[in-house]
């Protein structure tokens, strides 16, 4: 052998001899020694006091499932035992979290290139204590010691693949929130496969991915509250946290109540080291849409019990904000079905929601808690306070301006379909709804009636205390034959209703926004009929009593019925208000004091010609909206009507409603010589 083969030998044999000693060394080395030295330098790390206080041991052992020639090379596996990590100096709790035992295996060779890798953690017996305060320190946040500013950043990069855990129990109390929570996590025993819980057409559209979500292996009981609400709930997630490979799913699985809101949740939770993103299905429902907004910070309107059943999906890490999309959702809100689309991202300066949404079939009455127009009885089903004077007719519900300033919003909303009784002619609606900084507006809201459209403006500004709002209404085209389609005189009336009204106002109520409301109203109808039974329809029980003084029981053809209220203050003062009927001209004349909700008007006829007109004294009509009084007056035949005429007062008025005499299905038209009339002030002014 030659002297250079005998070095490299020798040199092979030394290097063989030394890798032997530091494997014979590592493996009967009492690892416990190091334990004080180890446990400083993590407290110190952390902050924290961190122990191990059980028995510290190392074993070795080759990882088949590694393939390769990995498998052939030792892996050392350390175990340690009864760990505590301690709480910072300012909680009660000694503790954070105990664990039993952590267990995990170390890749040797990437150590050589600086990098630990630990493929999988094995935590036993985890119990952790999460707390914060009310001024917003955490336990979890950890005050980390100032590094040097000098000092180069570490080479050695840490690489944990998984973590895999078994029983263990969760505390959970955060004053910020009013919440404390306590979550039991137990083993399933035998594992429930992921297609057994979300269903084989689910499970696929993950498997199409490319991923194959792990069994369901735990199940958790949680209870406790939130936001002063109880809470409740149970499920099943996996046992094994991927944390290297962000696209493999872990399964979760949930039915959780909070107060009286329903979710059941089922789908998984991807790249979980970040919290990055959900794939569910999420089945939600509850009493009222608007108790959501404690729970999510998402602002909804009051409605009745909804329940709905869509999927929800989750970037919780795009850079514009957390991001989420409840999509293809279907459900009913009261009796009306309810699908579609919204979005919801955690942006700045405000969090912003999106959508469209569809009803096929609308009920009517499901619109009424929006503007609390809903009874006391269904007010406290939704969890309001019911607070609905039984003498008062316009809704005094207030709107809660402050959740408005909590989002921005771009809402479409279509009814399809309005159901409801025959009486009323509500066919469709068309709404967008717009939320900005606390301002609120419906551009348009549009309703189908009676064959024609009613289209609103409406602008609600929340900043200002109490509300400003404006509405602006159009109504055009209203078919009379469509608007009583159960009255039959009506069926053959070739007469239409045409209308405008501006109104502003200040309140936080609709009650309110009436009440201080500044504006006109304008009405006209050309050629229809009256009769009592057409009041009955219509629930006007002053009509009723008005129509059968006037005419008794017979039906009345109008040529032409016109209005004209100024509104100041919340008092709606009659400018002009005619009746043009063809046995009599009918005025009225008065108020409405939408503050008070109180009537005061006087109706005088003219009887036309030598035609018999049985009655020769003027009616009244007082009381509240919601118990008004009709009579006769004694006296005199004063017809006060037609001296407001003979003063001149109603020729502008008359000039502005030419603006809306209907054309085309109306004609003839009977309002154009009537208003002309009134214009040249040639209308009869006094009666015999």
């Amino acid at each position: 052998m030659t002297r250079s083969r005998k070095i490299f030998a020798w040199t092979g044999i030394t290097l063989i001899a030394l890798l032997a000693i530091v494997i014979v060394v590592i493996a009967t080395f009492d690892w416990n020694r190091i334990k004080p030295m180890l446990n400083d330098k993590v407290s110190q790390a952390l902050n924290r006091p961190f122990a191990i206080n059980g028995d510290l041991s190392v074993h070795w052992q080759r990882e088949t499932q590694e393939g390769g020639w990995r498998a052939w090379v030792p892996w050392p596996r350390f175990v340690a035992q009864d760990l505590t990590l301690g709480n910072p100096d300012w909680s009660k709790q000694p503790q954070m979290v105990t664990l039993k035992q952590v267990t995990f295996t170390l890749s040797p060779l990437p150590l050589l290139v600086q990098q630990v890798v630990i493929p999988r953690i094995e935590l036993t017996g985890p119990d952790a204590k999460l707390e914060r305060l009310a001024d917003g320190r955490a336990n979890w946040v950890f005050d980390l010691p100032a590094s040097d500013p000098d000092a180069k950043p570490s080479a050695w990069v840490l690489d944990i693949g998984a973590i895999k855990f078994d029983k263990g129990l969760v505390n959970y109390s955060d004053q910020t929130l009013n919440a404390r929570m306590d979550v039991v996590i137990t083993p399933l025993g035998k594992p429930i496969p992921f297609s057994d819980i979300v269903g084989g057409k689910e499970a696929k559209k993950v498997a199409d991915k490319g991923a194959t979500p792990q069994d369901y292996a735990f199940a958790f009981t949680s209870k406790g509250q939130y936001r002063g609400q109880a809470v409740a709930g149970s499920g099943k997630v996996g046992g094994l946290l991927a944390l290297k490979d962000a696209a493999q799913p872990f399964p979760v699985q949930a039915d959780v109540r909070v107060g009286d809101t329903h979710a059941v949740i089922a789908g998984t939770l991807t790249d979980p080291q970040n919290f990055g993103a959900l794939d569910l299905r999420l089945k939600l429902e509850g009493a009222s849409l608007s108790n959501l907004y404690p729970l999510t910070g998402v602002t909804l309107p009051d409605s009745g019990a909804y329940s709905t059943d869509g999927r929800l999906i989750a970037r919780l890490k795009d850079p514009q904000g957390a991001s989420f999309r409840y999509e293809g959702f279907n459900g009913r809100i009261g009796n009306s079905d309810i699908h579609g689309d919204l979005g919801f991202v955690a942006s700045q300066p405000r969090p912003r929601l999106t959508g469209k949404l569809v009803s096929d079939q609308l009920l009517f009455s499901d619109l009424a808690p929006l503007i609390g127009a809903d009874s006391n009885t269904e007010q406290k089903k939704r969890g309001g306070q019911g607070k609905q004077p039984s003498a008062k007719v316009l809704p005094v519900e207030t709107f809660d301006t402050a959740r408005w300033r909590a989002m921005d919003a771009d809402v479409e909303f279509t009814g399809k379909r309005i159901v409801q009784s025959p009486e009323l002619p509500f066919s469709d609606l068309y709404t967008h709804l717009l939320l900005d900084d606390g301002q609120l507006s419906l551009q348009p809201l549009r309703f189908g009636v009676a064959g024609g459209k009613l289209d609103a403006d409406i602008r609600l500004d929340g900043r200002a205390q109490p509300m400003q709002g404006r509405a602006k209404l159009t109504a055009r085209g209203f078919k009379l034959k469509q608007l009583f389609p159960t009255f039959e005189p009506m069926k053959t009336s070739f007469g239409a209703l045409n209308g405008d009204a501006d109104i502003s106002g200040r309140g936080n109520s609709v009650a309110a926004l009436l009440g201080s409301a500044n504006g006109e109203l304008r009405m006209l109808i050309n050629d229809g009929a009256v009769s009592r039974g057409l009041m009955e329809i219509a629930g006007l029980n002053v009509g009723n009593y008005i129509v059968s003084e006037l005419f008794g029981d017979n039906e009345v053809k109008i040529n032409c019925a016109v209005t004209d209220f100024g509104i100041k203050d919340g008092l709606a003062t009659s400018r002009l208000f005619v009746f043009d009927t063809e046995n009599a001209i009918i005025h009225i004349t008065g108020t409405a004091n939408l503050k008070t909700e109180q009537l005061d008007l006087d109706i005088n006829p003219e009887s036309k010609g030598f035609r018999v007109f049985s009655l020769r004294s003027p009616l009244y009509v007082n009381g509240s909206f919601a118990n008004p009084n009709a009579g006769v007056k004694t006296g005199p035949l004063l017809l006060r009507g037609a001296g407001m005429i003979a003063l001149g007062i109603a020729a502008g008025p008359a000039a502005g409603l030419l603006a809306l005499v209907a054309t085309g299905d109306s004609e003839p038209d009977q309002c154009t010589p009537l208003l002309e009339q009134i214009k040249a002030g040639k209308l009869n002014k006094t009666v015999k």
